[in-house]
C-alpha cells in the first residue's frame, strides 16, 4: 500500500473530519491515481481548489502521486490572500455568469436582483447542470458535492448556509463581487435585461393607483414582466443595501 503526506488550507476543513484538520497527516492509496481523484475521494469537489503543491513544486489536476508525495492543498481565499496567482490551477472566473441548481431558487432571485446573469430550471438534472456550465463556461453554484465533482465543472462552488442571505453573502465574498452589483438591471423570475420605459408604453397593464403615483417604469425584454419603485422596490433596496453590507471577510461555519 502507497503512503503519502498531505495538509489542506484551513478554508478547507468543513470538507475533513477532525483528525485531518490543520495538519499533515498521512493518507495511504493503491496505485497512481490523479491527484484530482485522490482530493476527491477526501471529499472535497475540485472546484474548490486553488493550487496545489507537490514537495516543491505546484502542478495541477493530472499530476498522478507517487507513494511518499508531500502535498500541500490551498483554497482560494489563501492564494488570494498571499498574492500567489500565478499559482492557480482555476482563476476566479473573469466573468460571474452562473447556473444554479435545484435546492438555490431563492439565491437565484437575489443575484439577479444584483444584476447578475443567472440560469435556474426546477427541472433541471445534475447532467443538464454540468454540461450547461462546461458549454456556457458558467459558474455552477450548487448543494451538492457529487456535482460539483463531475470533469466536466471547471468552475463552481459548494454553497455552504442553508439560508439564503448568508448564501448571497458566501458569493459575493467568494467572487468579490462587490464593485460587479448593478441593482434592478435583471428580471428576478426569468433574468432577462430590464430597460426602461414610459408610463404611456404600458398604461394599459398598470392599475389606476399605479397609474396615479409613480412615473418610473422598466420592463423586462424577456417576459415583458412591468416593475415600478412602489413599497415592493423600497423593501428590496434596504434588502440589496443589507447584502452590499455584509462583511467583507466574515467566516462561514
Amino acid at each position: 500500500m502507497n503512503h503519502l503526506r498531505i495538509q489542506f488550507d484551513p478554508e478547507l476543513n468543513l470538507f475533513l473530519s477532525k483528525h485531518q484538520r490543520d495538519q499533515r497527516f498521512e493518507h495511504r492509496f493503491k496505485g497512481n491515481p490523479s491527484i484530482k481523484d485522490l482530493i476527491e475521494s477526501l471529499g472535497i469537489p475540485h472546484t474548490e481548489i486553488a493550487a496545489i503543491r507537490v514537495n516543491d513544486d505546484f502542478v495541477d489536476f493530472t499530476y498522478q502521486v507517487q507513494s511518499e508525495d508531500k502535498i500541500t492543498v490551498y483554497s482560494f481565499e489563501s492564494l488570494r490572500l498571499s498574492n500567489q496567482e500565478n499559482s492557480l490551477l482555476a482563476n476566479d472566473h473573469p466573468s460571474p455568469r452562473f447556473i444554479l441548481d435545484v435546492h438555490l431558487g431563492k439565491l437565484t432571485s437575489y443575484l439577479r436582483l444584483l444584476g447578475f446573469d443567472c440560469l435556474y430550471d426546477s427541472s433541471n438534472t445534475d447532467e443538464n447542470l454540468a454540461q450547461v456550465a462546461s458549454q456556457e463556461k458558467r459558474i455552477l453554484l450548487s448543494r451538492d458535492r457529487g456535482l460539483l465533482k463531475r470533469k466536466i465543472v471547471h468552475y463552481g462552488y459548494l454553497v455552504r448556509s442553508l439560508n439564503p442571505r448568508e448564501q448571497i453573502s458566501e458569493v459575493l465574498e467568494r467572487y468579490q463581487l462587490y464593485n460587479h452589483i448593478a441593482p434592478f438591471t435583471r428580471c428576478p423570475r426569468c433574468n432577462g435585461r430590464l430597460v426602461e420605459t414610459t408610463k404611456e408604453a404600458v398604461a394599459n397593464r398598470l392599475k389606476p393607483g399605479t397609474a396615479q403615483y409613480y412615473d418610473s417604469f422598466s420592463i423586462c425584454e424577456n417576459c415583458n414582466q412591468v416593475y415600478w419603485k412602489g413599497s415592493y422596490f423600497e423593501k428590496l433596496h434596504a434588502l440589496l443595501e443589507q447584502f452590499q453590507s455584509f462583511p467583507r471577510n466574515s467566516e462561514i461555519d
